[in-house]
């Protein structure tokens, strides 16, 4: 009879297992499985928030270029270094809201001019982000990148005036450690990925001082109010636009020598208009491309006075030219730009 006992026993015993593990597995998926939304809603602040070094590729179209990035969240401040690894030396700085550039070898840099675009942008920080209304978002599988168990999500551009997005997200912290910008043709027009990453809270403060040697350039950024501040087309002084892609609403106001310029974002992407008088200079005009970003410039008369109309940002080119197109000139900029 025990024998007996003890055979039914062993019989039953990987059954049992099964059982077990068919038991806790509904459990499990449960726990594991997050939406596309919930890993979208991690990316902002980990993005500010995770404390990491590491070494980055980036390309745009045939330019490819390396960057090692040291970053930390310490005392609710965010502190980030980057040093250029190819095509020169240099290196940019930032505290909190504090940004120092130093290129020795290229000169003055004019950084409130840079467009607020890319893996690093704070659009990505934004809780603004109206991806339902513009983007369809999706999980894609998981994997691996720089040594690290990565999700993938999708975004699929709803309309043909902008680029679909892959993101790769480290699973324990939500960090984007690898991004493509994709055309409506699935072709790559943008490649962000770490190749050396480590997520750590163990970064000293040595390792945030500028150590080359060169002109500086500092900047304070404005985190206050941009939404607010730049709500109205009435930030457009002296010219407004007809048209522009729905959801790209006015985010930044880079200075411009001699006109004016607005950047637009929807919340992942952004582009720029500059307006400027020519007087007699005949410039280029056309649109041009470099990786997910387009170029477009147009001559616009007003009168007797010429401007240049210039697009630059995550646009395809045609929905660049619509948006040049549609610049119109208020008379008394026009006159102003004479004087």
């Amino acid at each position: 009879m025990s024998k007996a006992r003890s055979s039914n026993l062993s019989l039953s015993l990987p059954r049992f297992l099964a059982l077990v593990l068919a038991l806790a597995m509904p459990t499990y998926g449960v726990a594991e499985e997050k939406t596309a939304a919930y890993w979208l809603e991690r990316l902002g602040p980990a993005l500010n928030m995770t404390s990491y070094r590491g070494v980055f590729v980036y390309a745009r179209g045939s330019n490819v270029h390396s960057m090692q990035i040291a970053h930390r969240f310490h005392k609710g401040i965010v502190e980030e270094r980057l040093v250029l690894q190819d095509g020169g030396s240099g290196e940019i700085v930032r505290r909190d809201m504090n940004v120092v550039c130093v290129l020795p070898e290229q000169g003055k840099v004019q950084l409130e001019q840079i467009i607020p675009s890319g893996p690093f942008a704070e659009a990505f920080t934004s809780q603004l982000i109206p991806v339902s209304r513009w983007y369809s978002a999706e999980l894609k599988g998981e994997g691996r990148v720089a040594g690290y168990d990565v999700v993938t999500v999708a975004l699929t551009a709803k309309d043909r005036h902008r680029y679909s997005h892959r993101l790769w997200l480290e699973k324990s912290t939500g960090l984007l450690v690898k991004s493509h910008v994709r055309a409506a043709s699935g072709e790559v027009l943008e490649h962000f990925q770490f190749t050396n990453l480590e997520i750590t809270e163990d970064i000293a403060d040595s390792e945030f001082e500028i150590r080359s040697e060169g002109r500086e350039i500092s900047r304070t950024l404005n985190d206050a109010g941009v939404q607010d501040e730049f709500s109205s087309t009435a930030r457009m002084h002296g010219w407004h636009l007809d048209w522009r892609p729905d959801g790209f609403e006015p985010a930044a106001a880079p200075s411009s020598r001699r006109g004016q310029a607005v950047a637009f974002s929807d919340g992942l992407a952004a582009f720029s208009v500059f307006v400027e008088p020519t007087g007699s200079v005949h410039m280029p005009t056309g649109a041009s491309r470099v990786g997910a970003t387009t170029i477009y410039m147009r001559q616009l008369q007003n009168g007797d006075r010429a401007f240049l109309v210039t697009v630059v940002g995550e646009l395809p080119p045609t929905s660049a030219r619509q948006v040049a197109e549609s610049v119109r000139i208020d008379e008394a900029f026009a006159f102003g730009a004479r004087d």
